[in-house]
């Protein structure tokens, strides 16, 4: 039996060293950090406040203390960069999560650009998704052992053919809106 169990006490070392690995900063970055520096990534990054405070704890385990006055004035300036327009539609386009942190006088253009690439970047996974079933219908077509479950899979697929063709439609639709800038 403690052979069959062997593995355990090196797979558990592992999970705790992986999970140790969790800090936001190791204790180089943290015995060398550029506070100022380090709230400008993160403001760029779009990560809250709350990020000086993870920052704190991993740095606080081997005697480091957070600048926060120079922290939050490098979180400003990067944030300045973050909550643009562009970066919105980026962030949209590419899936990113928006954590309320753009101030009210760049969030509204942020928040727009931002939902328009989101859309589209949905659209995209709903298209992929219907791609997919769409596949698997087909395989399961080719493996069908009657003609009921053949004809049953070809109305499937009919069906699903029908509503690929209009979510593609859509997606033509949202990604031309993007690229024209009707946001």
């Amino acid at each position: 039996m403690p052979t069959r169990i062997a593995w355990l006490a090196p797979a558990l070392a592992l999970a705790v060293a992986l999970l140790g690995g969790c800090a936001t900063m190791s204790e180089k970055e943290c015995r060398t950090a550029d506070w100022r520096d380090v709230g400008y990534r993160d403001g760029k990054a779009g990560y809250p406040r709350s990020r000086m405070a993870e920052h704190a704890d991993a740095c606080r385990k081997v005697g480091v203390t957070v600048d926060p006055q120079a922290y939050d004035t490098g979180r400003v300036r990067g944030l300045n960069q973050y909550c643009t327009p562009e970066n919105g539609l980026d962030q949209g386009l590419h899936g990113g999560s928006y954590r309320n942190v753009c101030p009210p006088n760049f969030e509204p253009g942020f928040l727009r650009n931002y939902r328009a690439g989101r859309e589209v970047y949905d659209q995209r996974n709903l298209v992929d998704s219907l791609d997919s079933d769409r596949g698997r219908l087909e395989t399961k077509l080719d493996k069908a052992d009657s003609d009921d479950e053949r004809k049953r899979i070809r109305n499937q697929l009919h069906e699903l053919d029908y509503r690929l063709r209009t979510e593609r439609e859509i997606l033509y639709i949202k990604e031309n809106a993007v690229r024209g800038g009707v946001l």
